[in-house]
């Protein structure tokens, strides 16, 4: 393969955000995506994280933060073709707060209450890098895996009591706005 078609400017726009989700300011993500930045994931996310741009990515990194204390990513390989960078890493912190996931519409559809529990999740990022800035992103993660390491199944009870409080809780505090 031509290795000119490798861009390292490209492997190290994405390797920083990568880095950035867990401890970056919301300047970096300025600089980091395009202001019509797509993210293909954001479609169970809180509506705020649902806008194109860095705007929708901060917010994506506030939701994963508010949940998860000591969030960091292990990249362990990133390759490149063209436009083109993936991304082998693994996720991993602490759950300490409720995380909700919506509808498309955006209602609440789950709540997990925390749990305090460690884990570590496996992920793909994929992401398309124009003009030195993310354009686009997906990713493939080991959900199931992690609700395991998280304890939210098989479910107790007693959580899945907790899951129901909190789901209302956030319902309130999160109305889906009308005409949605």
């Amino acid at each position: 393969m031509d290795e000119t078609r490798f861009s390292p400017t490209a492997v190290d726009v994405v390797v920083r955000s990568i880095h950035a989700m867990a401890t970056g300011e919301r300047a970096d993500f300025d600089e980091l995506y395009t202001p019509a930045a797509i993210d293909r994931e954001n479609v169970v996310q809180p509506p705020p994280s649902r806008v194109p741009g860095p705007a929708g990515f901060w917010s994506t990194a506030q939701w994963l933060r508010t949940a998860f204390a000591d969030l960091r990513y292990e990249i362990h390989h990133v390759i490149a073709n063209g436009d083109l960078v993936a991304v082998n890493s693994t996720m991993s912190g602490d759950h300490v707060s409720p995380i909700a996931f919506y509808t498309t519409a955006g209602a609440v559809d789950a709540v997990f209450p925390p749990t305090g529990r460690p884990f570590a999740m496996a992920q793909s990022h994929w992401f398309r890098v124009r003009d030195g800035r993310i354009a686009e992103h997906w990713a493939t993660r080991d959900d199931l895996g992690t609700a395991k390491q998280l304890g939210w199944i098989p479910p107790t009870p007693a959580y899945l009591v907790k899951m129901a409080r909190a789901k209302r809780q956030t319902a309130r505090r999160h109305p889906v706005p009308s005409g949605s």
